[in-house]
């Protein structure tokens, strides 16, 4: 399990067994200390299928570093997205992560400079609603399904709404 990964399911496992906050590793590679980045952490059930059991994230670093930017968002994908109930001891033996790393999103002004495979999308509009859609969703086929979700999850109106568009590119870890 590589480092990301270790420290996303660590800070859970602990928050969710002790109700108590992790203190920052001092043993981790350089860059979880010296570099600030948005970061996703996404939960998946794996009994009996592989299924979303939580994810939360941030689009541009809100921590003073990425490890602490991992257990923050990691303990809210399993206790805060609303979607869910929060995550239970029991459960904890059938779970798997994924930490995404995101880059830096730039503006793009259509659909067509989309790939859902290969970016993720942010929408916002004129009065600060905004949602992100992280790359290569299962299911998630086409730039227009990709920004349609992201609006939904934002509450704009595709139809009546005036909205940017954003992408990025994620390194994800597994």
């Amino acid at each position: 399990m590589n480092e990301y990964v270790k420290l996303a399911k660590t800070s859970i496992e602990n928050y969710i067994k002790t109700g108590k906050i992790i203190q920052i590793p001092k043993n981790l590679p350089e860059n979880f200390y010296n570099e600030k980045r948005g970061i996703f952490v996404t939960i998946y059930k794996t009994n009996p299928e592989k299924k979303l059991r939580g994810c939360i994230g941030t689009i541009s670093s809100t921590k003073e570093n990425i490890a602490k930017e991992i257990i923050d968002n990691a303990i809210s994908a399993a206790t805060c997205d609303y979607r869910f109930d929060c995550i239970q001891e029991n459960e904890l033996k059938n779970l798997q992560y994924e930490v995404s790393i995101l880059n830096t999103p730039e503006q793009i002004y259509s659909s067509h400079d989309l790939d859902p495979k290969k970016y993720g999308v942010i929408v916002k509009s004129k009065d600060e609603k905004s949602g992100i859609l992280l790359p290569d969703i299962e299911g998630i086929e086409t730039p227009e399904q990709q920004i349609s979700i992201a609006c939904q999850k934002a509450g704009i109106d595709v139809e009546k709404e005036e909205f940017e568009l954003y992408r990025f590119t994620v390194s994800k870890h597994k």
